[in-house]
């Protein structure tokens, strides 16, 4: 690559990227971390799945003593099963036959993100912030999510210092499935609100003898 091409491909920090390099190497010079810790976390950031998340749901609709621990207080929940959750306060809501509850960010993009990873893009932009709290059946049903209208729909603003987490109903069908089997049908969507766990596969049925003469 030339010269030329090398100035063709150079684009300036944003605003925030700005940001972000002159705190950190502000803290790396008055000796407070070292790029070798900012870089573990970065990586161990990057690691978290919502499989984590997943985890805390199953153990949930299989136990309903640690559901009711879940609830009350998230986040010493969490610690039970060995998912720290620091400095933050983790709120559990539970969906229900008359409820279903939903998380957004109105101000920036505050997530459980040691419980569900990496934010998607959508959650962060600007459109999904500022109509969730407007219009939320609207949005839920450009995810694909249409609830009957007898279903009450409950919008959980984030904060800098509070994180929310949606316990979605346990789907039908699953009566006497081991935890980590549960734990496969749900999906990061879930845990915020704007989808459903996954259905379990039906079973096919057996052929009939006449059919298998077929």
């Amino acid at each position: 690559m030339n010269a030329r091409e090398k100035l063709g491909k150079y684009r300036p920090l944003t605003y925030y990227q700005l940001m972000e390099v002159t705190l950190r190497e502000l803290l790396v010079e008055k000796g407070l971390t070292s790029e070798a810790e900012v870089k573990a976390e970065v990586e161990a950031m990057r690691a978290r799945t919502p499989e984590r998340g997943a985890r805390v749901v199953a153990r949930a609709w299989i136990d309903p003593e640690y559901r009711k621990r879940l609830l009350q207080d998230g986040t010493r929940a969490c610690e039970e099963l060995g998912l720290e959750i620091p400095q933050l306060k983790l709120v559990v809501v539970e969906n229900t036959r008359d409820t279903h509850n939903v998380i957004v960010c109105t101000l920036c993009s505050c997530y459980p993100r040691v419980l569900l990873g990496i934010p998607p893009d959508w959650y962060k932009s600007r459109n999904y912030r500022s109509r969730m709290v407007r219009e939320p059946r609207k949005v839920l049903s450009e995810f694909g999510l249409r609830l009957p209208r007898n279903i009450s729909v409950r919008v959980h603003d984030s904060t800098a210092d509070m994180r929310y987490l949606v316990l979605p109903m346990r789907p039908a069908g699953t009566e006497g499935w081991s935890e980590q089997r549960l734990a496969k049908l749900v999906n990061r969507n879930s845990m915020i609100g704007v989808a459903l766990p996954d259905v379990p596969a039906a079973k096919k049925k057996p052929k009939s003898a006449k059919t298998r003469a077929r």
